[in-house]
């Protein structure tokens, strides 16, 4: 989300639409989408082909785990198993230990959507991205804040 907006502005990367809420459309262009600005990486024309791709590529990773791929559910487990293939520093080894550790990543998990959750609000506000906002703050933070009349009135009547 913030990666092709700072190799935009900091590293002179063109890329052209690097916000991440405009980015998605540029599949419905004329050249199509191209990752990071380069046709070599990824060059997508067409929304159904990569709805189609996506659909079979996660419809055949599930189908093979669930029908006893290697990392399958192991044998008197739960069905979120996160041991075994997908433990390689063996984290689930101590019962007590791993009991912290899934609630851990359960509040982790938490806090990276409510952080989402404000790029969506300050983007719905300011119609720009995270780092030109901070980028603005940092030029003048007593103007350019959450507080400001400006972007607080923006939608009121």
């Amino acid at each position: 989300c913030l990666f092709p907006e700072i190799l935009s502005k900091y590293a002179g990367v063109p890329i052209a639409e690097p916000v991440w809420f405009k980015a998605g459309s540029q599949i419905f262009s004329e050249g199509g989408l191209d990752y990071l600005g380069n046709p070599n990486l990824v060059h997508a024309q067409s929304i159904v082909a990569i709805l189609t791709f996506q659909v079979i590529l996660m419809g055949t990773a599930e189908a093979y785990r669930v029908n006893g791929g290697p990392l399958a559910k192991p044998e008197g487990s739960d069905a979120i198993y996160p041991g075994g293939p997908l433990d390689p520093l063996g984290l689930a080894k101590d019962e007590g230990k791993f009991s912290d550790l899934k609630v851990k990543e359960i509040k982790n998990g938490r806090l990276a959507m409510t952080a989402m959750l404000g790029f969506y609000i300050q983007a719905l506000v300011t119609g720009k991205g995270p780092v030109e906002n901070w980028a603005s703050h940092l030029a003048d933070p007593s103007n350019v804040n959450g507080f400001a009349q400006a972007y607080a009135t923006k939608f009121s009547v």
